[in-house]
């Protein structure tokens, strides 16, 4: 016997409850500290009233000159998204080296997300070793790529990701794929970053012998 709509219905609802109250609140935020959420970055302004408004953090043991390359790099038939290949790289492996041929960041550059290459997200402005912002000429999607050094060879990645949902376009597919499937990942994608580039930084401990370089911010993200 198939089970009743009447069963599947409640509980469809209690799972969407869950996902709004816990879960999309936790995930908007994932790696991020209370000051990082509030803080202003580059390209808030271009997204009014967001329905996606997303700032995810990892710290990674290196500094900012280290870290910048592998932003530079990404994309579809670049890079890579340091992710899951399989599926947003067309099963190629992404790079674990910097691409030369991809780090004459100029503004206007397309950032590939289609095989064709002919869609993605375009180069609004970057700030070398700094930050990397990425929109889609409309005003309706920003992603933006901030390096916060917090001493020698120790920095905070954030990335933010604001977009306006268009439920009556042909985007509306694209904007349910974001919802439900940016997280994991993003997620991915920045401790893909974090161990390519991390430095091998040692800390000498009471015996003398040596241990990798702390990070503690990361311990408790998932």
């Amino acid at each position: 016997m198939q089970p009743s709509i009447f069963v599947i219905a409640p509980m469809l609802f209690v799972l969407m409850l869950f996902y709004l109250i816990f879960f999309r609140p936790w995930q908007l935020r994932w790696g991020a500290t209370d000051d990082e959420i509030y803080r202003s970055m580059q390209g808030d302004d271009i997204v009014e009233k967001p329905s996606f408004n997303a700032t995810r953090a990892v710290t990674i043991n290196a500094p900012a000159e280290n870290i910048y390359p592998w932003i530079v790099q990404m994309g579809l038939n670049r890079a890579g998204w340091y992710s899951y290949d399989l599926l947003d790289n067309l099963a190629r492996k992404s790079a674990e080296s910097i691409l030369p041929e991809y780090q004459n960041l100029q503004i206007g550059d397309l950032i590939p997300m289609s095989p064709d290459g002919m869609y993605g997200v375009w180069v609004k402005d970057f700030r070398k070793n700094h930050w990397v912002l990425w929109w889609d000429k409309n005003g309706d999607t920003s992603w933006v790529w901030e390096i916060y050094p917090e001493r020698e060879n120790l920095c905070r990645l954030v990335t933010r990701v604001r977009m306006k949902y268009r439920w009556m376009s042909f985007s509306a597919p694209f904007n349910l794929l974001i919802e439900f499937f940016d997280f994991p990942m993003m997620r991915k994608c920045l401790l893909g970053i974090k161990k390519t580039c991390r430095s091998n930084i040692t800390f000498p401990t009471v015996s003398g012998l040596t241990n990798p370089a702390p990070d503690a911010a990361d311990a408790a993200m998932f």
